[in-house]
Formats: C-alpha cells, structure tokens, sequence
C-alpha cells in the first residue's frame, strides 16, 4: 500500500470515530433532556405523566383530582367539589416517590438502555391524598339528603266511602353508602359519576285523628239520624278515638247504653275469677252457649252456679266496680220477670243532654266495654294488666286465652265481622235486643278485639234509635264503619 493510501484511510478512521463520538454527545444530552422529564410509562395516582417535568406534572395531577364529582339521586344530578369533603392530594410525596424511581437506576446504566431502547417500565406512583369522611358525610346528610330526599306521602280517606286512595312512596338516601361512592370517585381521576344508592320508604298511613273523620263521614253518607257512640284503640300505640253523634251533630261521649248481651263478657270474666282450672265440663258447656249462641240461660245458670246463686249480677257489678268502671253494671238476672236487684245512678245514666233510654238491668259505655277487653287483652298477651292487679293469682293468662277463645267462635257474619276480610279474627260479643213493648229494635251493639296483619285494635260500637233501628241498614253501616278501620290499619304498601 502506497504512502497516500495509508494517510487517507487514517483520516477516514479519524472521522468515523469523530463523527461516533459526535453521535454518542448528542445522545447524551438528548437523555439527559430527557431525563430531567419523567420517562415513558409514568403513572402517577392514575394520571399518565410520561415526558412532563415536575412543574407539569404537579399541574395536571392537581387539575385531574379538583374535577368535580357528579352524583346522581335519581333524577337530581349535583356536583361536589373535593375541597369541600376536605380531599388534598400530597402532591409533594408523589412526586419525591417518582423521582426516588426515577434515579434509583444508575445514569450511563440507565443511558445505555435509553441507547438500546432497553428502558426499564416504572411502577406506578399510588394516590397519597387526605379525605374528611365527616365533612363528606356532613354535605351528602345537610345539602344532598335534605334537598331530595321524597318523603313519603300518605294515603288519603275517599270523602263518603271506607277506602283510602293510595300514598306515595319517598327515598331515603344511603348515607354510609354513598360516603364510601363518593370518597372513592374522589380518588379516582377517570371515573367521577356517581349513582347514589337510596332505599324506598313505603307511604305512611293517615294521621290516626283522620280516621275519626272518616268514620263520621260514613256516619253522614248513612244519613244516620239515631245516637251513636264509637270507641276505638289502637292496641299497639294506645291511641284512643272516642266520639258521640246525635242526628248528625258531634256531641261528648260517655253515653249509657243498654248493655245487652255485651254483658255477658263481664259475666264471663266474673266466672273465671271464682273457677279453679281446669273448668268443669258442665261450666265449659255453658260458657259456650253463653258466648258463642248468646243464649240468655245459660248466662243466669253461670251466675247462680259460680257467682252467687241469688245476688250474682250484683256480684259482677261489684268485680267492675273494683276495676274502675263506673258505668257499667248488672242489676238483675235476664229471665223475664227477674227481680231488679238495685238501682245504680252512673255517671253515664246521670246525664240530662242526651238518652239512650238504657236498660235498668244492664248498662255500659262504649268506652267502659272497650277499657275491659284491653284488660282481656293484655292478661292474655302477657299474664298482667289489670285483672293481676286488682284480682292477683285469681285469672290467668290460659284462662284470658280461653275467654277470648269463646269470644273468636261467636261468629254471626254481621256487624264488625262483616267489615274485615274473611279469616280476619274476631274475639267479639254482639247484642241487641227487641222491645217487649212495641216489638222493635232500638240498641244494636258490638264490641270487639279484631286481628289484623297490619296491627290488632278495640273496636265498640253502640247504636240507638227511639224510633227505631232496622237492623239491614244498622248492619251496613256497621260493616262499613269497620271496613274504614280495617283499611286503615292494612293499607297496601303498610
């Protein structure tokens, strides 16, 4: 090889090698442009940040996590603002972890896979971020909750019948759910709606006083121009609905009335006080003829044989009178032609604005009838209750099961059995009562405790006319009175 030949390829070498060297500075400083942004593959807290510097990078992490969150209540769409549930994102401590990774490779090992386009894949930053689960809560209860949540409407009477038309449902948001909904939506840069979860709330009832006003429409829709008195209770609260109505005018209960075969239920209750169980067979017959047929016999026989064999009605009166009732008393047998044992003057019999014409015999007030069969009632619920206070160890709670075990089985299929739904219980004692004078009807009465799916209830109803009561109308109205109630206590949805 010539002398030239050897200078000219010394120089080509020199150049290539200058040329490489060129090639490998301008690699350099494009990786350390680069490595001053934060690589390909850079996640953090869910925001992709490849080829941003620190300043960019905090900016886009900071305008991602600030978007609104939108909640969505049915609806009603709103939006929340994470600083008001008191979210800060630590900013700072995500972008040091990011840095961490991003040095922790050596520089000419990192610089020589950036050569090779061999670069390591980084791990993703996790979100760092503070929330205040009680100032989130504190907006969904007082600005969300408040505003759109429904309540739920009740159902209304239908003005002249014994049917309500039906309420509205309402919502109730999910508190504890939707803090969590909404907390993690915060945390999230991507997905920021939220459908809030809320529960269906039935529609309430009427407000209790609403019955009454019911029950006095279908009194007026009847055109019922006799004297009539109402007790209701409701056994669950002890609400109470007491009322008088006089030819169309509202006036103050506490009315006498002729007891009738209503009475039999004191007779009977007198009758268990004086028996040791178990009852003897002979007692157990004609307490049924009593209770289930309403034959008048067998209730004087019960008297005479338990009670006292001369002065038994006066005995009963004496076990009401112990309990505190005032009104109602038996002041003679019911064969005809019985002695009048004693005259009684009661509260009820003693007033001067209003007659039923009551029975000398036999008198009570809706309410006195009704307070007795709670007392029955609550021996038979739980072994207490009146007849344990006044009478202790006398009744128990069996024999209360029992008495209302006869007062299930007189089934008439009139009157308050006629207004509930077939298989609804009935513990009921009906009376009424035809005129020896005239031969006329002029007291129907019915006093009952009724079982129902949507809440057991007292229901006593005495009807009076001077003229007189015809018992086909009597019935319906009746009927149609507990129909209302029996409605009101099992509305759908209830």
């Amino acid at each position: 090889m010539r002398r030239g030949d050897t200078a000219i390829l010394r120089w080509i070498s020199i150049g290539v090698l200058f040329l490489g060297l060129l090639l490998v500075v301008f690699q350099l400083i494009q990786y350390s442009r680069l490595r001053s942004a934060y690589p390909a593959g850079t996640v953090i807290a869910g925001v992709p940040v490849a080829d941003l510097d620190r300043q960019q990078t905090a900016e886009r992490l900071i305008q991602a996590y600030s978007m609104p969150v939108e909640m969505r209540y049915g609806d009603a769409v709103v939006q929340i603002k994470p600083s008001v549930a008191g979210f800060k994102l630590d900013v700072e401590s995500m972008l040091a972890a990011a840095d961490q990774q991003r040095i922790s490779v050596p520089f000419w090992n990192a610089f020589w896979g950036f050569l090779w386009n061999q670069l390591p894949e980084p791990a993703e930053i996790p979100l760092r971020a503070e929330t205040s689960d009680e100032r989130l809560r504190a907006y969904l209860r007082d600005e969300v909750a408040a505003r759109y949540d429904k309540l739920p409407s009740p159902a209304q009477p239908v003005p002249g019948s014994s049917s309500f038309s039906p309420g509205k449902p309402g919502t109730l948001l999910d508190l504890d759910r939707a803090v969590i909904l909404v907390s993690d939506a915060m945390r999230n840069p991507t997905r920021r709606v939220v459908n809030l979860t809320y529960s269906s709330q039935n529609p309430t009832r009427p407000s209790f006083p609403n019955l009454q006003v019911m029950m006095q429409q279908v009194l007026a829709v009847n055109e019922f121009e006799g004297l009539a008195e109402i007790y209701l209770l409701d056994i669950q609260t002890g609400q109470e609905i007491n009322f008088a109505w006089n030819a169309g005018e509202i006036i103050a209960p506490g009315i006498a009335f002729t007891a009738a075969s209503t009475m039999k239920i004191p007779i009977m209750i007198s009758t268990f006080r004086r028996l040791d169980e178990p009852s003897p067979a002979n007692i157990t017959s004609l307490m049924e003829s009593m209770i289930e047929l309403s034959e008048n016999d067998p209730a004087d026989r019960l008297m005479e044989e338990v009670i006292d064999n001369r002065l038994g009605p006066l005995a009963v009166t004496e076990d009401l009178q112990k309990m505190g009732y005032e009104s109602t008393f038996m002041a003679g047998f019911f064969y005809p032609g019985a002695a009048l044992l004693r005259d009684y003057d009661t509260p009820a019999n003693s007033r001067t604005d209003v007659s039923a014409d009551p029975d000398r015999y036999n008198q009570t007030t809706p309410v006195e009838a009704g307070m007795l069969l709670n007392d029955l009632y609550q021996c038979a619920s739980t072994g207490g209750g009146t007849f344990a206070a006044v009478f202790p160890g006398q009744i128990s709670q069996p024999e209360c099961r029992l008495m209302i075990s006869y007062l299930t089985k007189n089934r008439i299929a009139v009157l308050i059995e006629a207004g509930v739904p077939e298989g609804v219980q009935v513990a009921h004692k009906h009376g009424w009562l035809t005129d020896t004078a005239d031969g006329l009807i002029h007291t129907i009465s019915d006093a009952a405790i009724v079982y129902t799916p949507g809440g057991n209830f007292i229901f006593v109803i005495y009807l009076y006319d001077q003229e007189q009561l015809l018992f086909d109308p009597a019935n319906a109205l009746v009927a149609s009175i507990t129909q209302s109630i029996y409605n009101y206590y099992n509305l759908a949805g209830q």
